[in-house]
């Protein structure tokens, strides 16, 4: 994941000017959990389809978003292709540790050592600007209809980051999406990760009627909980320096470490 500084609370800027810094609290997993127990049961994801194609702005959101799908996926024979857009360079501005370019090859090692773990194929990594994705939609989806292309007989599905999400690279990897799968007449499941963060429960700009569930057992939530820490320039400080704090400290790990994991549909 890049830090959430230029990120934005949709509800309240809905144009993306507005910042909502990494450290800032958010809202706690203990207040998520009731909320999340008392809607439930949530109406269920159903992988039935030949071939998923999961969509990440940055090496991690796939694993953090959607470890356990993938996984399940897998296991059921689904062929996994994930193709993660941007080379994650740019997730600790000012670094004195390291520049964005050993981040990037860093942040591509780990992908690689996270995707192993789940026992599923490795990411196509491309590599576009950490950043600035909003910039290059139209590469983003000549990418996206090539991996299509591959097999353009299967039953395929695209699972992506969320355009909704509050991040400006994942919101644009999610209209990458949106419109790919309209042309193609996909379907197409989105999931949030900032969104934990920002969103309190019933917030209007969730559209939480169109949110489905997928249950991940003590043995794929054990898998995923070593694949998201496989991404050790994620989770942990590079240096002491401020600038190399960890982009996921443990209030927002929370969110995602859960034996549930969310997307619209």
């Amino acid at each position: 994941m890049t830090s959430a500084a230029g990120s934005r609370h949709p509800a309240d800027d809905p144009h993306g000017l507005a910042a909502t810094p990494v450290c800032a609290d958010g809202t706690p997993e203990s207040v998520w959990v009731p909320w999340l127990a008392a809607r439930a049961p949530w109406p269920r994801l159903d992988l039935d389809v030949d071939r998923l194609v999961v969509l990440g702005a940055h090496p991690d959101d796939e694993v953090l978003g959607a470890g356990g799908i993938m996984t399940a996926a897998a296991r059921a024979g689904i062929e996994v292709v994930v193709v993660c857009m941007s080379d994650g360079s740019a997730s600790h501005p000012g670094s004195p540790t390291l520049t964005p370019d050993q981040l990037a090859g860093i942040r591509h090692a780990e992908l690689d050592t996270a995707t192993d773990l789940l026992d599923i194929d490795r990411s196509r990594w491309f590599g576009l600007p950490d950043g600035s994705l909003a910039d290059h939609h139209h590469s983003m989806a000549g990418i996206v209809d090539a991996v299509l292309d591959e097999r353009p007989q299967a039953s395929t599905a695209l699972l992506s980051v969320w355009s909704g999400d509050g991040h400006p690279d994942h919101e644009a990897v999610g209209r990458c999406a949106s419109d790919v799968a309209g042309r193609r007449d996909l379907p197409l499941w989105m999931y949030p990760i900032w969104m934990w963060h920002w969103a309190t429960p019933d917030d209007p700009a969730v559209p939480w009627n169109r949110m489905l569930a997928h249950h991940l057992d003590s043995s794929a939530l054990a898998v995923k909980h070593t694949a998201i820490h496989a991404f050790d320039t994620q989770v942990r400080p590079l240096s002491a320096d401020p600038a190399d704090g960890a982009v996921l400290p443990p209030h927002i790990l929370a969110h995602l470490i859960r034996p549930w994991e969310f997307v619209f549909e």
